[in-house]
């Protein structure tokens, strides 16, 4: 039994489900234990990684038990929800969200932009399943609760593989590695070592962009992806389907074909707005003269992904072409 006379910080710990959480048929199952659909409860995590009461007086809350791919606008709008909720107990010194990290990425960014964290909201997962040989459940959840235990730590931050990362830049770089989860040119914004959180620079997500209750009225924004011969089709077919925004991932600098760039241009002249961004993962997008005239917002050094999420708050929020663009260009 955990000896509660000790003075622990409050963390609480919200499941999601993923591998986190997932239960393999052996201890060598370390690929396809999702076959199995067999996953532990908040409760039931805490208690399998056996680090109550000995780092932080960790209380459960169970969320989902699903895989990440299956989360919804809707599971983040009651996400949100929760922490708010969660933040308002003075007694608490933070929250830890086990997830899965097919999207941990983007509900990390999601959460940066929502939520006004008063305190650290701190999102991990593992590449391996808990019952794995090697799992790197415990070892993140442990680092995930010390960081949510630090009084110096504000903000939406994920945590993996003894990593601090901001969720503006954080990406998953690989399907099975346990480093998979990478800052690519930026690098972590700290450590956790052993017993010890170090933050070697400062995180630079934005803080509560947007009422999280917009999440709940997200209008549809796709994403197109570059490659040679590519003509434009995908991006007609999802402004068909009811798209109000395209992302473009385009080639190296942030570039599509000519044929996907006359698309665009044609999309932009219906009313869509359309953000530039970039297929390789990283870096900064060119605001080349032609997009300009286009009226093609350049994407910045977000990736796909999270400027489909900015760009769907924007345009949820009734925002303006030019007010989207002067936020993509701020942050």
């Amino acid at each position: 039994m955990p000896d509660w006379n000790i003075m622990l910080s409050k963390v609480a710990f919200i499941g999601t489900g993923g591998t986190i959480a997932s239960l393999g048929k052996d201890q060598f199952d370390l690929l396809d234990y999702n076959a199995s659909n067999q996953r532990v409860d908040a409760a039931s995590l805490i208690e399998h990684a056996r680090i109550q009461g000995k780092i932080a007086e960790i209380i459960p809350i169970n969320f989902r038990e699903i895989d990440s791919t299956a989360l919804t606008n809707e599971d983040w709008a009651e996400l949100a929800e929760v922490c708010f909720g969660l933040m308002e107990d003075p007694d608490l010194a933070g929250i830890v969200i086990g997830h899965g990290t097919a999207s941990l990425e983007e509900t990390a960014w999601v959460l940066s932009l929502v939520l006004k964290a008063k305190k650290p909201v701190i999102l991990t997962g593992s590449m391996r399943p808990l019952t794995g040989i090697s799992t790197d459940a415990h070892a993140n959840l442990a680092a995930a609760v010390r960081v949510a235990s630090t009084s110096s730590i504000t903000g939406v931050l994920v945590v993996v593989n003894d990593e601090i990362h901001s969720p503006r830049l954080v990406t998953k770089t690989h399907t099975l590695r346990v480093g998979a989860f990478q800052s690519p040119w930026a690098g972590p914004v700290g450590y956790v070592d052993g017993p010890f959180v170090r933050m070697s620079k400062s995180d630079n997500a934005p803080q509560s962009v947007f009422p999280h209750l917009l999440l709940r009225s997200l209008p549809r924004v796709d994403i197109t992806y570059s490659h040679i011969g590519a003509d434009g089709t995908a991006a007609r077919a999802f402004a068909a389907a009811g798209a109000k925004g395209i992302v473009s991932a385009g080639f190296g600098p942030g570039m599509g074909t000519p044929a996907e760039t006359a698309a665009l241009r044609d999309l932009i002249e219906a009313g869509l707005v359309v953000v530039q961004s970039s297929r390789t993962g990283s870096g900064l997008i060119v605001d080349s003269a032609q997009h300009r005239q286009l009226g093609i917002i350049a994407g910045g050094d977000i990736g796909p992904e999270k400027a489909r999420i900015l760009l769907a708050l924007c345009l949820a929020r009734g925002d303006s072409r030019d007010d989207i663009e002067r936020l993509f260009l701020s942050l």
